[in-house]
């Protein structure tokens, strides 16, 4: 386990990147040096990966897989490999982010937004702006109540960008009549946007059709493809005997 993860989870330490270190783009992948978890913090409270998978499949708003793109899914498909790797970082962040999506009573689809946007990396810098594992602008993140002063940007912690998201798409889900496709339009491409999308294609707000919207960009379409092409790999990702056994250890 990094020195990064684990003081995100020794006493609920926010997590800080240095500000002048080298940052990740949004389609790197995290460099921290892996240590063994139980060497280095024993007495810290575990569950089965297996767990973690069990509660994202059951809490997906979409879990039929017969739609799902054969582009994106080549495209991710070594984001489950990665879940099975012990000295990858990965499985502890999305347990954590899962586990707070279904306590807000949200679809864990949300949960996967990280890893289109930084790998579930939370050190990822975008020389655009947007920081952190969830990308946030630094506007969004504001309104969102993410602290941001000099020497400390809140993107960059695991618990406060979280926390944040949890509200932003809270708003998004209820906004868009708790459609989870049509919520992550507005969170890719912005929820004024894809309400005037919506009004000129002639439909309400709570119950649009994501399919129907018209004048959305081709990039917000793909992004909510993404989405459900990742979450059909991690949802039939147990179907290999391998993986399984490779998800059955103590995670953080």
């Amino acid at each position: 386990m990094s020195m990064r993860l684990a003081s995100l989870l020794l006493g609920g330490a926010l997590i800080l990147a240095p500000l002048g270190a080298r940052a990740a783009t949004a389609d790197s992948e995290a460099s921290a040096a892996p240590e063994t978890l139980a060497g280095r913090n024993p007495g810290i409270a575990t569950r089965s990966g297996l767990d973690i998978h069990k509660r994202f499949r059951s809490h997906l708003a979409e879990p039929n897989c017969s739609n799902a793109s054969e582009r994106w899914r080549a495209h991710y498909a070594a984001m489950p490999k990665r879940m099975s790797q012990e000295d990858d970082e990965l499985l502890a962040l999305f347990g954590y982010v899962v586990d707070e999506f279904i306590k807000a009573g949200l679809p864990t689809e949300y949960a996967l937004v990280p890893v289109i946007e930084s790998r579930y990396n939370p050190a990822a810098r975008s020389s655009a702006g947007p920081a952190g594992m969830w990308q946030f602008i630094s506007l969004t993140a504001r309104n969102q109540g993410i602290t941001m002063r000099a020497g400390y940007d809140g993107r960059y912690s695991v618990v406060e960008s979280t926390r944040a998201a949890v509200r932003y798409f809270k708003i998004l889900h209820n906004m868009f009549g708790q459609n989870w496709r049509v919520a992550i339009m507005g969170y890719n491409a912005g929820e004024y946007r894809v309400i005037g999308a919506i009004k000129r294609s002639g439909m309400s707000q709570r119950q649009a059709d994501a399919g129907k919207i018209q004048g959305v960009p081709a990039l917000t379409r793909a992004y909510v493809e993404k989405l459900h092409a990742i979450s059909c790999l991690i949802e039939q990702a147990d179907d290999r005997k391998q993986w399984t056994d490779a998800l059955d250890r103590p995670v953080p």
